[in-house]
């Protein structure tokens, strides 16, 4: 895909966020701008799992978040690779720094060199592992019948994707099916970490779900090949080579800035905690559409709406946004 192809291509998904990522024309709406900065006074709390993941290496959350913010200061090819990134489609770079604070803080230890990353990415493409759970592959569990509703967004792999979790969480999760039984555990770790349950993967630690339910913008603004469920290995291998994480990091983040405008009706393009926020709980669909839900609620009984809140990682990036713009200035 040529240069020029590429940057129009950005452009329709900043002009046109809701045909573009959900299919639908966008409708008219006023939009709320959610300004800079945290609404709770203090850090909502940090889960158990993130002490647990820390303690685990013998750090803290201090010296994880001194040795991410190291790598994005000192690299200037991994900085370069940021801007270029966000360019293509249409962010700021804070929201992919903020996004990769927030990851290599309470989750993952950030690697020294990008070369690991490459190495890994590698290792993977050729690994033999298919998404899968007790012996059944996912192509088969998504044609079940139901999952029959999601059929009408084929050609939207985020609403499809979002789809088939709402049908997971509402008819399999934690339920006996057919004589099988589903652990209560989330669709993602459930079919689609076959060696770490519960884990991300590479620079941006990036759910290989979410990967899929945005490759198709992906394949369209940065020419990358359209990822298959059934290739589990060309999956793991896209999320950990660094240059093709960035690309789906921002089309994750990109995606989530277009539906809370669209949907829910907050723009929040300026505060990249609430970005941060949503790359690390995912869903932005479903989730955009609770706020919603809730301040029809609101107005309905004359109370104000609530706007978009950050948990423990999108404050920390908050927090730490003059050292992010330190590296990113705003444009």
């Amino acid at each position: 895909m040529s240069r020029l192809l590429a940057a129009l291509l950005a452009g329709l998904l900043v002009t046109l966020p809701a045909a573009l990522t959900t299919g639908q024309p966008a409708r008219a709406q006023s939009v709320t701008n959610v300004p800079p900065g945290n609404r709770n006074a203090a850090q909502p709390g940090i889960p158990g799992f993130s002490y647990s993941r820390t303690a685990a290496t013998g750090g803290n959350f201090e010296a994880k978040y001194r040795k991410i913010h190291q790598l994005l200061a000192t690299n200037r090819d991994l900085q370069d690779k940021v801007r270029a990134a966000a360019r293509a489609y249409g962010i700021d770079p804070i929201h992919i720094a903020g996004a990769l604070v927030g990851e290599h803080t309470y989750n993952v230890d950030a690697l020294d060199r990008l070369q690991t990353y490459y190495v890994k990415a590698m290792s993977y493409l050729n690994s033999g592992i298919d998404f899968a759970y007790r012996g059944e592959p996912i192509e088969n569990f998504v044609a079940r019948p139901q999952f029959d509703r999601c059929k009408g967004f084929t050609r939207d792999d985020e609403l499809l994707w979002s789809c088939r979790e709402q049908v997971y969480e509402q008819s399999f999760r934690g339920k006996s099916v057919d004589g099988r039984s589903y652990p209560d555990n989330r669709f993602g770790a459930v079919f689609f970490q076959p060696y770490y349950a519960g884990q991300t993967f590479g620079l941006g630690q990036i759910n290989p779900m979410t990967a899929l339910a945005v490759s198709d913008i992906v394949h369209r603004v940065s020419g990358y090949p359209d990822l298959d469920m059934r290739d589990a290995g060309g999956v793991y291998a896209a999320i950990m080579d660094p240059d093709k994480s960035l690309h789906y990091m921002a089309a994750v983040i990109r995606s989530s800035i277009d539906k809370y405008r669209s949907i829910a009706g907050f723009d929040i393009s300026r505060n990249p905690g609430i970005t941060a926020t949503l790359y690390n709980v995912g869903d932005p669909i479903t989730r955009a559409r609770r706020l919603k839900a809730e301040n029809v609620r609101r107005q309905a009984n004359g109370q104000p709406p609530r706007m978009p809140e950050e948990n423990y990682y999108g404050w920390l990036v908050n927090d730490k946004l003059a050292d992010l713009r330190a590296i990113f200035p705003a444009q």
